[in-house]
Formats: C-alpha cells, structure tokens, sequence
C-alpha cells in the first residue's frame, strides 16, 4: 500500500492515458482506423521491449515492478498479435473484391 501513496502521480496519470486513449479512439473516422492501429501496433513494440528491459534490470525483491512489468509484456504482446490479425482480415476482404472484379 505504501507503494500506491509513493507513486500516487503515476496512477493519476494512467487514469489521465485512459480517459485521454477512449476520447481520440472513439472520435477517430473509419478511414484513419487501419493508419492508427498501424501506429499502435508500433508503440506497443516500443511498450514490449520497454517492459522487457525493465522486466531483467528489476531487483527480484520489486514483486509490483515484476507483475506490472509482466503484464505490459502480455497486453503489449496481445495488442501486437491482435493487431495483426485485424490487418490479415483486412486485406482478405480486398483480395475477395479483386477476385469478383475479374
């Protein structure tokens, strides 16, 4: 709990990301959706390595740092993973529409 008190800023500025991350989502249009999860496919390459660094540099005694750490290799690794394939569906559709123009 005293790690919570310590670090109080950082769990309001998470809060700020998330309030912040569902504004931009929800009011970016169809067309810009493929570009943007393209840009989040790369940040959450930049989050998975980020983690991982910080995963092997933390003490073994730090459980918070360790489970946070491991949970932004998961989710970062989800997204990448889901992002991918979003993107191979995609491009499956416009392979069908190829296929019925010919």
């Amino acid at each position: 709990m005293e790690y919570f008190i310590e670090h109080i800023e950082l769990f309001y500025f998470l809060i700020l990301a998330v309030f912040l991350g569902v504004e931009v989502i929800s009011n970016v249009p169809a067309v810009l959706h493929t570009p943007l999860m393209s840009g989040a496919n790369a940040i959450s390459g930049i989050v998975v390595i980020g983690a991982i660094h910080v995963l092997l540099s933390l003490p073994n005694e730090n459980y918070v740092g360790l489970i946070l750490a491991g949970i932004a290799v998961f989710v970062g690794t989800l997204n990448i993973s889901g992002g991918f394939f979003v993107t191979s569906r995609m491009l499956l559709l416009f392979a069908k529409d190829k296929k019925q123009r010919s």
